[in-house]
């Protein structure tokens, strides 16, 4: 249900940084007033936002990894959010629907990606909570975390350092998580073995990937 990544270069990684040392940043809340649980900071730059935004975009669409997990409809522009001593982002759940100037958005997908070195800070663990299960990610500058928007999930308290991170939400043409699992499956073992099989199985077997992506898509 959950897939992490390397989307980001050290170059990248290096650029974000520098992106978010010269811009200006406010108060998360600033985007939903009435969220008690958010104690961030977001960028709050139009033109850092969108030098950040499009690269973090590039990197993430040019990943196939990414494109064969997500099955992408719509992104929005990931945003640099810090968290410093003290700030945390509570239990919650993410919007159903981000309404983006170019229209709305179904959160079918969240994706954090990491951008501080981890010795640099203590705390700050994504915490995703799947049915009884607490699972924890602090992962390397550059390496993302993708899982399915309709769990619950925070931002635990960062002790010491800052936490700088990127987050989006993707719009999947598939919006069942179980049914994306199950074509990330297939389309998997075809990517390995598909070139062993025999010409005429292979056949039917990509005629299956995509009569099924046709069976569980809801966009083109």
């Amino acid at each position: 249900m959950y897939r992490v990544l390397q989307l980001l270069t050290a170059d990248e990684v290096a650029e974000c940084r520098r992106i978010a040392a010269a811009g200006s940043f406010v108060e998360g809340r600033i985007s939903n007033p009435h969220n008690r649980a958010k104690q961030n900071l977001q960028l709050h730059d139009g033109q850092a936002y969108q030098r950040s935004a499009s690269l973090l975009r590039d990197a993430m669409l040019r990943s196939a990894e990414f494109r064969e997990f997500c099955f992408p409809a719509q992104l929005a522009p990931p945003l640099l959010t810090r968290y410093g001593p003290g700030m945390h982002y509570g239990m919650h759940a993410d919007a159903a629907y981000l309404e983006l100037p170019g229209g709305t958005l179904r959160s079918d997908i969240s994706c954090t990606i990491f951008l501080s070195d981890l010795d640099s800070y203590d705390g700050g663990a994504l915490h995703v909570r799947s049915g009884d299960q607490d699972i924890r990610f602090r992962l390397p500058p550059g390496q993302a975390i993708l899982y399915p928007s309709t769990m619950l999930h925070e931002v635990e308290p960062v002790t010491r350092g800052e936490r700088l991170v990127a987050i989006t939400f993707i719009q999947s043409r598939v919006a069942e998580p179980a049914k994306r699992e199950l074509l990330f499956e297939l389309n998997e073992v075809a990517a390995l073995e598909g070139l062993t099989m025999q010409p005429d199985n292979y056949a039917r077997l990509q005629v299956v990937q995509a009569n099924l992506q046709r069976l569980f898509g809801d966009q083109p």
